[in-house]
């Protein structure tokens, strides 16, 4: 029977093994010698939320890049949730470092130890990559999005009654109708009001927060 081992048996380690699970953006678990089993958070980075736009397409660009494959894990630190704080590599590659390069993930600055995840994180913004490429009003820091929902806020940012855009356009708010498909939409614009304003969600097949990419990207 698999045995989960609980993240303070591998402080100070180097953990060598096969992914077998990704819960989202940045937490993995990793199966060592076939049996032993750790929940490991990457260090530096954090990606969104599952709530969130692109939370779920985070959490497919970490497992297109680790699940299922052979990884080392330099655990760093244990989180106050008992999980293993690690860099991962795969074949000499920093996935953590990936996931902000891709536009998959924040540098989390409150635990950052190394200043190169802030410089990777704003060439991505720059060129637009993963995240980057939502409307201004979907992009919001997990930490942000945390601490929103703590407090017991409004919902952030996807439940916005209106686009950025329609608003700057002067624009009234439209009605839902009976649209739901993207052959139907005349513009993103009014692609993104389906989405944001009247939950459409089949607009938005791959859960990156982007409607109808032929008509958004």
């Amino acid at each position: 029977m698999t045995m989960l081992v609980w993240a303070p048996q591998a402080w100070a380690e180097t953990l060598t093994g096969k992914v077998v699970r990704v819960t989202d953006g940045d937490t993995i678990t990793l199966l060592v010698d076939g049996r032993r089993q750790y929940k490991i958070r990457l260090g530096e980075i954090d990606a969104p939320e599952g709530g969130q736009p692109f939370g779920r397409a985070a959490k497919r660009m970490l497992s297109d890049l680790v699940f299922g494959r052979t990884i080392r894990a330099r655990v760093t630190d244990i989180d106050r949730y008992g999980r293993a704080v690690a860099v991962l590599t795969v074949d000499g590659t920093n996935i953590n470092a990936q996931m902000v390069k891709g536009g998959g993930a924040w540098a989390y600055r409150r635990y950052l130890s190394d200043q190169r995840y802030i410089r990777w994180e704003e060439e991505a913004r720059q060129a637009r990559r993963g995240l980057w490429r939502l409307q201004a009003d979907q992009i919001m820091a997990p930490w942000d999005w945390r601490a929103a929902k703590r407090r017991g806020g409004p919902a952030p940012l996807t439940t916005a009654p209106q686009s950025v855009a329609m608003q700057s356009a002067g624009q009234p708010g439209r009605q839902c109708g009976t649209k739901r498909v993207c052959r139907q939409m005349g513009s993103c614009e009014e692609a993104l009001h389906f989405l944001n304003s009247c939950q459409v969600r089949s607009l938005d097949g791959d859960g990156d927060g982007v409607p109808c990419e032929k008509l958004c990207r």
